[in-house]
Protein backbone atom coordinates (compact mmCIF):
# COMPACT_ATOMS: atom_id res chain seq x y z
CA UNK A 1 0.00 0.00 0.00
CA UNK A 2 1.67 3.27 -0.98
CA UNK A 3 0.90 5.64 1.64
CA UNK A 4 -1.38 7.96 -0.33
CA UNK A 5 -3.83 4.53 -0.87
CA UNK A 6 -7.14 4.55 0.70
CA UNK A 7 -8.13 2.15 3.26
CA UNK A 8 -10.87 0.37 3.04
CA UNK A 9 -12.03 0.58 6.66
CA UNK A 10 -14.51 -2.11 7.72
CA UNK A 11 -17.06 -1.77 10.91
CA UNK A 12 -17.35 -5.25 12.57
CA UNK A 13 -20.30 -5.26 14.75
CA UNK A 14 -20.33 -8.44 15.67
CA UNK A 15 -16.49 -7.90 16.82
CA UNK A 16 -16.44 -4.78 18.06
CA UNK A 17 -14.15 -2.84 15.86
CA UNK A 18 -13.38 -1.36 13.28
CA UNK A 19 -10.67 -2.72 11.23
CA UNK A 20 -8.52 -3.07 7.54
CA UNK A 21 -6.11 -5.44 5.49
CA UNK A 22 -2.90 -3.64 4.17
CA UNK A 23 -0.34 -5.96 2.50
CA UNK A 24 -2.55 -8.96 4.14
CA UNK A 25 -1.95 -7.83 7.79
CA UNK A 26 -4.90 -7.01 9.98
CA UNK A 27 -4.85 -3.19 11.55
CA UNK A 28 -7.54 -2.69 14.25
CA UNK A 29 -9.09 -0.67 16.68
CA UNK A 30 -11.12 -2.40 19.08
CA UNK A 31 -13.57 -1.34 21.65
CA UNK A 32 -16.43 -2.53 23.54
CA UNK A 33 -20.28 -0.94 23.37
CA UNK A 34 -21.78 -0.32 26.65
CA UNK A 35 -25.27 1.64 25.95
CA UNK A 36 -24.20 4.95 24.29
CA UNK A 37 -20.35 4.64 25.18
CA UNK A 38 -17.92 3.10 23.12
CA UNK A 39 -15.01 2.10 25.20
CA UNK A 40 -11.99 1.85 23.31
CA UNK A 41 -9.09 -0.63 24.96
CA UNK A 42 -6.75 -1.21 21.90
CA UNK A 43 -5.61 0.18 18.60
CA UNK A 44 -3.01 -2.39 16.72
CA UNK A 45 -1.26 -1.66 13.61
CA UNK A 46 1.82 -4.60 12.74
CA UNK A 47 4.98 -3.27 13.48
CA UNK A 48 5.46 -3.75 9.70
CA UNK A 49 3.29 -1.04 8.64
CA UNK A 50 3.92 1.45 11.38
CA UNK A 51 4.81 4.91 10.47
CA UNK A 52 1.69 4.88 7.71
CA UNK A 53 -1.05 6.97 8.97
CA UNK A 54 -3.22 3.93 9.65
CA UNK A 55 -4.00 3.89 13.41
CA UNK A 56 -5.20 7.62 13.14
CA UNK A 57 -7.04 6.78 10.07
CA UNK A 58 -8.91 4.12 12.09
CA UNK A 59 -9.72 6.38 15.23
CA UNK A 60 -10.98 8.63 13.23
CA UNK A 61 -13.77 5.97 12.12
CA UNK A 62 -14.11 5.42 15.27
CA UNK A 63 -15.06 8.83 16.08
CA UNK A 64 -16.41 9.50 12.86
CA UNK A 65 -19.54 6.60 13.82
CA UNK A 66 -19.55 7.90 17.93
CA UNK A 67 -20.51 11.45 16.38
CA UNK A 68 -22.94 9.45 13.76
CA UNK A 69 -24.59 7.85 16.10
CA UNK A 70 -24.43 10.13 18.54
CA UNK A 71 -22.26 8.26 21.05
CA UNK A 72 -19.53 8.91 23.82
CA UNK A 73 -16.01 7.51 23.77
CA UNK A 74 -14.07 6.58 26.39
CA UNK A 75 -10.65 6.43 25.48
CA UNK A 76 -8.94 3.59 26.98
CA UNK A 77 -6.31 3.34 24.40
CA UNK A 78 -3.39 5.57 25.12
CA UNK A 79 -3.03 5.86 21.46
CA UNK A 80 -6.74 7.02 21.71
CA UNK A 81 -5.51 9.59 24.03
CA UNK A 82 -2.37 10.84 22.22
CA UNK A 83 -4.55 10.90 19.25
CA UNK A 84 -6.88 13.16 21.11
CA UNK A 85 -4.63 15.68 22.13
CA UNK A 86 -3.56 16.38 18.61
CA UNK A 87 -7.23 16.66 17.61
CA UNK A 88 -8.67 18.53 20.33
CA UNK A 89 -11.74 19.05 18.56
CA UNK A 90 -13.24 15.92 18.84
CA UNK A 91 -12.87 16.13 22.75
CA UNK A 92 -16.57 16.64 22.89
CA UNK A 93 -17.33 13.56 22.10
CA UNK A 94 -15.23 12.13 25.25
CA UNK A 95 -17.22 10.75 27.66
CA UNK A 96 -16.56 12.07 31.40
CA UNK A 97 -19.00 11.07 34.12
CA UNK A 98 -20.42 14.24 36.01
Amino acid sequence: MSDTQELLIEHNETKQCFECYVDGLRCSVDYQRIDDVVVIHHTGVPRALEGRGIASKLVRAAFDHARVYRLRVVPRCTYVQAWLRRNPQLQTLVFSPE
